[in-house]
């Protein structure tokens, strides 16, 4: 069944800060989970989500436990940690009233059921900045518009964005997975242009990010690499723009999209023209 754009909108994209920094840090515990149990990669793909449509949730690698692979998750529409096997829910944990650190000790116990490892040993290699509720229980209060439609800028993106891989399939090396990076919360896939992995590979990055310090919205990108000469960008398909500071790439915001008609086509529109643009200016 097809992303009913129609659904998004009724919360501005600009009202989701709040909402999306407290997923961002309930994410971290299903990444910690998949660093216990998964042998590093080289990419740190390992960690990185996958966003499922079945339960509307960004979930983890497999995972090995006794008794067959499961996947560990964060459902956003209700702040929860999820433990799924196939479309089968085996747990869950909201975090209405709860703190950080009960969410834990959830998750911990859930593993060490399976015979799978703790999660909460786990170092991250990276910072996020403090969390929202500083140690004290969530109270999500009015939040559950908001939560809800975070979800849906995972949900219909996630489908766009797999609709543009699946029309490179004979592009190679062409598109990798669409993972969701639990470090800057993006979801993309990279679409690699050479087949070498040096600095000088041509590549192309698509994704969404649900905002963050460039834009207090979700948005979606096209980041081609190596980046172009600032000097003179050619024009992109409507309603993109280039952003040139702190990242290089054509950006279309939350409030652009949901201003287009046919938001899906147009939104896949955006990307496909985007990308062939970038495509042809690095010589592809």
């Amino acid at each position: 069944m097809r992303f009913d754009w129609s659904k998004m909108g009724r919360t501005p994209p600009a009202a989701l800060v709040e909402a999306r920094n407290l997923v961002h840090h309930a994410a971290q515990w299903p990444t910690k989970a998949a660093r216990a149990n998964l042998n590093a990669v080289p990419d740190d793909s390992h960690s990185a989500f996958t966003w499922d449509p079945s339960h509307a949730a960004l979930v983890s690698q497999a995972l090995p436990a006794k008794g067959g692979e499961v996947r560990v998750g964060i459902r956003m529409a209700r702040l929860e940690l999820i433990v799924t096997s196939g479309d089968s829910v085996l747990d869950a944990f909201q975090f209405e009233r709860k703190t950080d650190a009960a969410a834990g000790a959830w998750i911990d116990s859930k593993l060490q059921a399976l015979g799978l490892k703790p999660a909460s040993g786990v170092k991250l290699p990276y910072t996020l900045p403090d969390h929202p509720a500083g140690g004290r229980p969530h109270e999500l209060g009015m939040l559950g518009r908001e939560l809800g439609e975070l979800s849906r800028w995972f949900g219909g993106p996630a489908e766009a964005l797999e609709e543009f891989a699946a029309k490179l399939a004979a592009l190679h090396p062409g598109p990798g997975p669409l993972l969701c990076w639990p470090h800057h919360f993006d979801i993309a896939t990279l679409v690699r242009l050479d087949a070498g992995s040096g600095e000088s590979a041509r590549s192309v990055g698509v994704g969404v990010s649900p905002g963050d310090e460039f834009y207090a919205q979700p948005y979606v990108y096209v980041s081609p690499w190596p980046r172009f000469d600032g000097g003179n960008l050619p024009e992109l398909p409507p309603p993109g723009h280039w952003h040139t500071e702190g990242f290089f790439g054509a950006v279309a915001t939350g409030e652009e999209i949901l201003a287009m008609k046919d938001r899906g086509r147009a939104l896949l529109a955006f990307i496909t023209g985007a990308f062939e643009i970038g495509r042809a200016r690095l010589g592809v």
